[in-house]
C-alpha cells in the first residue's frame, strides 16, 4: 500500500476532511488529465456533458440538482458550455416556461473523448485498492449518501 503523506495535520483522524481532500484531489487529476490531452474544459463543465450523455436531455433545474449546484452557478456554466457549441437550449415541449439542454454534436463528440479522461483518473484514484475493498467503498459511500438525504416530504 501506498503511504499516506501531504495530509494537513490532523486530517487522518477527520473523515469530512479526508472526502473533502480525496475530491479536490480526483477533481484536479481530472481537470490535469483533461488539459493534458488539449481538452479546454473543467470538471464542472465535464460533470454536465456527462450527466447529460448519461440521461438525455433534462432541464437547467434538473441538470443543477443532479450536480449540486445552484441555479444561477448552472446557468453560467450553460451559457460557457453552449458558447462553445457543446449543449443548446430547447423549448421543452411538456413545459412552454421551460427549456431542455441538449448536447450537440460536438458536445457529444467532446464527451467521448473526455470519457476517457474520467476513466484513467478514477483508475489511479482507485489503483491501490482490491476489488472487495473498492465495493466496499462505494457500499460505504452510498450508505452515507442515503443516511444524509433529505427526509421525504408527506403529503
Amino acid at each position: 500500500m501506498s503511504p499516506i503523506c501531504h495530509l494537513p495535520p490532523g486530517a487522518e483522524e477527520n473523515l469530512g476532511l479526508l472526502l473533502g481532500l480525496a475530491r479536490a484531489r480526483i477533481i484536479s487529476t481530472l481537470e490535469g488529465e483533461l488539459a493534458g490531452n488539449g481538452l479546454a474544459i473543467n470538471h464542472t463543465q465535464y460533470a454536465a456533458l456527462k450527466r447529460l450523455a448519461q440521461c438525455g436531455a433534462l432541464s437547467p433545474t434538473e441538470l443543477a440538482q443532479a450536480l449540486g449546484h445552484d441555479a444561477g452557478a448552472m446557468t453560467r456554466v450553460l451559457d460557457g458550455l453552449a458558447e462553445k457549441g457543446y449543449v443548446r437550449r430547447e423549448p421543452n415541449p411538456d413545459d412552454r416556461r421551460g427549456v431542455r439542454v441538449i448536447p450537440t454534436e460536438a458536445g457529444a463528440a467532446l464527451w467521448a473523448q473526455m470519457r476517457g479522461c474520467g476513466e484513467r483518473t478514477m483508475a489511479r484514484a482507485l489503483s491501490d485498492l482490491g476489488e472487495n475493498e473498492r465495493a466496499a467503498l462505494r457500499d460505504m459511500l452510498k450508505r452515507i449518501i442515503a443516511a444524509l438525504a433529505p427526509p421525504e416530504h408527506l403529503t
